[in-house]
């Protein structure tokens, strides 16, 4: 049976205004999992509107409570991992295991959220006014537009609302086109149900046709003072360029080019699993998935015909199959697009190590997982993000051609070096342009009390830990003049 369901706002769920919905596509089966609301602008200045209305009561409200709201959510979404990995499964395609981790790691990044709550939030400056007291206090923003992808749904669905809440604010989120459940009305049911108060968290699901004047409604209402967003680089550049036209501040957190970098004294069957799971997570569809893997000339021959039996040997195919390990991508035109830069590196001489380059499954989104060698710099692959089930070999002579590569691409979000020598690892981290990098580990990681975010074209800004509470805080400066009077000139 197709789900329904419609907008959240002010703690109520409604229809769209027109009463349009639109399908939100089973990408394994083709066919329509549910139907959600198909927003008008209209229903975003709704949505501004709750969530302004219970911004004053929620960031008055005592610390301890919005802590106890939030621990209660971490702890409902932990009792329904069940339901995650179903709802995952039908909506993106997720394989089980990358579905139970989306709700382990929403669940922590709520706690962590929640331990932000009673930290410290400010100091007390030096002053040269006499008898007055200066301090300087992180006070809330106010209500945050929060837009959020489909390929880890759970996850950054919850990053993009947790700090944002437990700081004071409230939000309106826009939940991705191809997850709009599991991204978005899952986790406000979740949080409902935990005792979040009605308006403050609102969520509006719309029709992809309609997804541009959705965003600059969202964007432009003087009531909304930030915005976040996490997806590709080229509609975060659009995102940026809005907020800054109506001077709100943004955290983007974009695409990236993340290179793994094996090194001549690497273990060799560590790197090989290592480097698959991080270029075949979730299909290859996440940021920090390995795009590229840098192997040194000496033991390039070796990790590739390793690395190639490993993959060959992957599960693909049904997300619902627990033993799958690489499902289907999202939907027909993520599986085009990655075709499209296979077949033409393919053109240009490249070759194929592991899988076939051809769409499988019923509905079209099927790939067996790839590994491409001889991939040159005019090949489309080369430069571009592949966020799909591939990854490409390179192979050089030394650490410097290394880091030249790994450099090379206008992203700089994750990278990683296998070695057994910590201190030139050390010395590789220091010369690699990205926001995260990990040594003895492949790219994709993720704690909710570090900093995450990159740099160059993947975005700016950093969610989680201390970084996270500031950013979706403002420093206000306080005088209190305690001790006698002010005196002035005149």
């Amino acid at each position: 049976m197709t789900l329904t369901r419609g907008l959240l706002i002010a703690g109520q769920e409604v229809p769209a205004s027109s009463g349009r919905t639109t399908a939100d596509i089973d990408p394994w089966t083709g066919r329509p999992y549910a139907r959600v609301a198909a927003a008008t602008p209209a229903d975003v200045t709704a949505a501004i509107t709750a969530a302004e209305a219970a911004f004053e009561q929620w960031s008055d409200l005592a610390p301890s409570q919005r802590r106890r709201i939030l621990l209660r959510a971490a702890d409902l979404l932990d009792q329904r991992t069940p339901q995650v990995v179903e709802l995952m499964s039908h909506e993106v395609g997720g394989a089980a295991p990358w579905a139970a981790f989306n709700a382990h790691l929403a669940a922590e990044i709520l706690r962590e959220a929640a331990a932000g709550i009673t930290q410290p939030t400010g100091a007390v400056l030096t002053t040269d006014l006499p008898g007055a007291y200066s301090l300087q206090a992180r006070v809330p923003v106010g209500v945050v537009a929060a837009i959020a992808p489909w390929n880890a749904p759970l996850i950054l669905g919850t990053r993009s609302v947790a700090m944002a809440l437990a700081m004071g604010n409230t939000v309106v989120m826009k939940p991705s086109e191809d997850a709009p459940l599991a991204c978005g009305l899952f986790l406000a049911d979740v949080l409902q149900e935990a005792g979040l108060p009605d308006g403050v968290l609102n969520v509006v699901t719309n029709d992809p046709a309609d997804a541009p004047e959705i965003v600059e409604t969202l964007i432009s209402d003087p009531r909304v003072r930030m915005v976040n967003f996490t997806g590709s680089t080229a509609v975060g550049r659009r995102i940026g360029v809005l907020a800054a036209e109506h001077l709100k501040p943004a955290i983007l957190e974009l695409g990236g080019k993340n290179a793994l970098i094996v090194l001549d004294d690497a273990d060799l069957n560590y790197a090989v699993d290592a480097a698959a799971f991080g270029s075949f997570m979730n299909s290859g569809q996440i940021c920090m998935s390995v795009d590229r893997v840098i192997v040194h000339r000496g033991v390039a021959e070796e990790f590739t015909t390793r690395f190639a039996r490993k993959i060959d040997s992957l599960p693909y195919g049904d997300p619902c199959d627990p033993h799958t390990v690489v499902g289907p991508v999202v939907n027909t035109r993520a599986a085009q697009r990655v075709t499209a830069l296979i077949h033409d590196a393919l053109g240009k001489g490249a070759h194929l190590a592991s899988g076939t380059g051809k769409v499988e499954g019923a509905a079209g989104t099927l790939l067996r997982p790839m590994v491409l060698t001889d991939v040159t710099r005019d090949m489309d692959v080369f430069h571009g993000e592949i966020f799909g089930p591939a990854t490409v070999i390179h192979t050089v002579d030394n650490d410097d051609e290394a880091v030249a590569l790994a450099n090379d691409t206008p992203y700089g979000l994750s990278g990683g070096v296998i070695t057994q020598d910590t201190a030139r690892g050390l010395a590789m981290a220091r010369r690699i342009h990205t926001g995260i990098f990990h040594i003895n580990d492949q790219t994709v990681a993720d704690e909710p009390q570090a900093p995450f975010g990159g740099v160059k074209d993947s975005g700016y800004g950093r969610f989680g830990g201390r970084d996270g509470a500031d950013a979706f805080t403002q420093t206000r400066w306080i005088t209190v003049q305690a001790h006698g009077r002010a005196q002035y000139p005149f």
